[in-house]
């Protein structure tokens, strides 16, 4: 038998497991194309034709590699939130940013505070140090703030994760309700907004920016509202110091030219941005009505998805998803007890949300075993 250079105890203990089976994976195992790809939470409507004209024109110098200091997005992005250069940091995607974060304040055996059903991506990156996964269960199908408050305390948690918007019920919380969470934690827990689908929600969900607040640190991505998730660019936005510990650690060529270009550009076109957002408005309301047509019930969303209540529990709603599936029509479903009653539909095009429209009765026949 050969013998292996051995992993480090935390990755050593870490089950082989992942976070997403992505759309590619399934039609490689399928052998077919979905034809409605509305489980990613991509913007179907892609960026705008201003981004694209810039990614074009682009194209043949990305011989170079990018801009190191992501000079000319940063200072966009701190322009766009009226900060300083200094209070941003770009990375590939929130993911990226996500990981960073893990690495700077947790060490093996910390508690990290998140809520159960939540974002799973986050927590990989707190089980890749060796942190304590500290789970709160949604309650009215949000997360409960109380109760991620209550445990931070009890914990006395280095780290504290919420998104809002949130996924994946798409549901939110107003910017008070959010200010009141963080006047009350401890100056000593990092909290971590992920405000990834802000674009598509109530204004009045965003909380004012305060950049010196040195145990906030907000994320913002281009992957949703943008248009441009193939792309891996996002940014956090923070107190100074904070934001400057991320160069110690950052791939700081992680990032690459072209995203770099692409997100400054969307950034730029604000007038596009308003377009997606009304049109996925529009698709909510549309998934909505194709859901209550077929006797479900659709949750409210702030996001570009929308959770579908399936009326019954976690084993229907898997068969309905898998029946959709089969059916060429690519969706996810929360997997966490009391929110895996659903089915989480994105936003798609006009054409996409047709297939689902046709699918979906016959996807609950197959699923009811008729």
């Amino acid at each position: 038998m050969p013998v292996y250079p051995p992993f480090t105890p935390v990755i050593a203990a870490l089950p082989s497991t992942v976070p997403f089976v992505g759309p590619e994976a399934q039609q490689r195992d399928s052998g077919r194309k979905f034809r409605a790809r509305i489980g990613a939470n991509e913007s179907s409507f892609g960026p705008s034709p201003r981004v694209i004209e810039r990614m074009v024109e682009a194209a043949p110098d990305m011989w170079m590699y990018c801009d190191p200091d992501n000079h000319d997005l940063k200072v966009a992005a701190a322009g766009h939130h009226g900060v300083r250069p200094q209070n941003i940091v770009v990375g590939e995607g929130i993911d990226g940013l996500l990981g960073l974060l893990t690495r700077m304040y947790v060490s093996p055996g910390e508690p990290v505070v998140t809520s159960l059903g939540a974002y799973p991506t986050f927590n990989f990156h707190v089980a890749s140090v060796g942190g304590r996964l500290v789970s709160v269960p949604y309650e009215n199908d949000r997360e409960n703030i109380e109760g991620l408050l209550e445990a931070v305390c009890r914990e006395n948690a280095q780290l504290v994760y919420l998104s809002n918007p949130d996924n994946p019920m798409g549901s939110w919380w107003e910017a008070n309700e959010v200010n009141r969470f963080i006047e009350a934690l401890p100056e000593t827990t990092m909290f971590i907004l992920d405000e990834a689908y802000c674009e598509l929600g109530p204004a009045s969900a965003l909380p004012a920016i305060d950049v010196a607040r040195p145990n906030v640190v907000r994320m913002r991505t281009f992957s949703k509202a943008y248009g441009l998730a193939g792309i891996r660019c996002g940014y956090a936005i923070g107190e100074e110091t904070v934001i400057a510990a991320f160069e110690k650690i950052r791939n700081h060529y992680g990032v690459s030219r072209m995203a770099q270009i692409a997100g400054q550009a969307a950034l730029e076109d604000q007038n596009y941005l308003a377009e997606v957002v009304g049109k996925v408005e529009a698709g909510r309301h549309r998934i909505a009505a194709i859901a209550a047509d077929n006797g479900l019930q659709a949750l409210p969303s702030a996001t570009n998805f929308v959770a579908v209540d399936c009326g019954s529990d976690g084993a229907f709603a898997l068969k309905l998803m898998q029946a959709l599936l089969a059916r060429g029509v690519f969706i996810r479903k929360p997997m966490a007890a009391g929110l895996d009653r659903c089915i989480r539909i994105s936003v798609g095009l006009d054409h996409e949300l047709d297939i689902l429209a046709e699918e979906m009765p016959k996807a609950l026949s197959a699923a009811r075993g008729g």
